[in-house]
């Protein structure tokens, strides 16, 4: 006979080995309802803990992802309701268009938008298809679109939109009516479509000169080269700066006065929200190489489109650098 804390030992094992391959995927889910990494993994700890412990008691209703899930979200709804929004530099104001003001102090206060590796959350093996999903529902705008919405809502489009769940099983799980789940979905996709038609990145060979010309603008301190890398309506934001910048002429008039600050940098490659990602090292005046700011960009088949450009070195142990 098994005795109380053989059972419970057995109970532990089984729960870790059948609970564990939904890691990151629901790290994935929590990062796209709290736009942190930081909180996201903290949720699923919690989450982990607080399955662990009521492992006992799981009757097997509904599946274990399932219930993971139920888990999760209401931890991320209580999470919510003890922070604000997290938004990126272009969704606080307009664009800077005076080159001659100064840049504005790093708002520390605002909870920004962060990046998250790719290395956190995709899953291997995979098909191609569902690695293409996974990193188009994973990019930092669509994440950061998500955050406007109120947390049920947000919940409904990751889940109905993203994840592919049926209705019944969101109202099952968000202890809501069809009905009520619909209504939530329809008023979500208003103001967060998901389609990514006007984001189509470039082919491979393209995709790889465009980074190559970027990589080149900065290690040579060469502005011009970043003339055929941008897009005519590309966006330059500099989190924690709230400062931001719209255009190409405006960026590159920007960028000249910073160049010289920088010096000829080293780019490092990475990637973030399923799309490429420099970390920058600036040279300093002892002559060597610092962390600057991580640089997440968005390409099109035109160029490069948007950079996101986290300034600091408080990312780089995120990534691994």
């Amino acid at each position: 006979m098994h005795t109380m804390t053989e059972a419970k030992a057995a109970g532990d094992k089984d729960f870790g080995r059948l609970s564990e391959p939904f890691r990151r995927e629901l790290l994935a889910y929590c990062y796209r309802m709290l736009g942190s990494v930081d909180e996201a993994e903290e949720v699923v700890q919690d989450v982990y803990l607080e399955a662990w412990r009521a492992y006992d008691a799981f009757e097997g209703r509904s599946s274990l992802r399932t219930w993971l899930y139920r888990i999760a979200t209401r931890a991320c709804f209580k999470a919510l309701e003890k922070s604000r929004r997290r938004p990126l530099p272009a969704d606080l104001g307009a664009p800077q268009t005076d080159l001659d003001a100064a840049l504005g102090a790093q708002a520390r206060e605002v909870p920004w938008l962060q990046p998250i590796p790719d290395f956190l959350f995709t899953t291997a093996p995979a098909d191609p298809a569902t690695v293409v999903v996974e990193r188009q529902t994973m990019r930092l705008a669509l994440v950061g679109a998500l955050q406007q919405l109120p947390p049920r809502q947000r919940a409904v489009l990751i889940l109905r939109d993203v994840l592919q769940w049926r209705t019944a099983e969101v109202a099952q799980l968000l202890e809501m009516t069809t009905a009520a789940v619909n209504s939530a979905l329809q008023r979500a996709r208003a103001q967060v479509p998901l389609s990514q038609d006007d984001l189509t990145e470039p082919a491979e060979p393209r995709q790889r000169a465009l980074l190559d010309r970027y990589v080149t603008a900065f290690e040579t301190a060469d502005v011009d080269q970043l003339v055929a890398v941008l897009t005519e309506d590309a966006r330059w934001e500099m989190p924690p700066i709230a400062t931001w910048f719209e255009g190409r002429d405006t960026i590159l008039a920007f960028l000249a006065k910073q160049m010289p600050v920088i010096g000829p940098a080293a780019l490092v490659p990475t990637s973030a929200n399923g799309q490429p990602a420099f970390a920058v090292y600036a040279r300093g005046r002892d002559g060597a190489h610092h962390p600057h700011a991580l640089h997440v960009l968005t390409l099109t088949t035109e160029g490069v489109c948007r950079i996101v450009a986290f300034h600091g070195s408080g990312l780089f142990p995120l990534f691994g650098l």
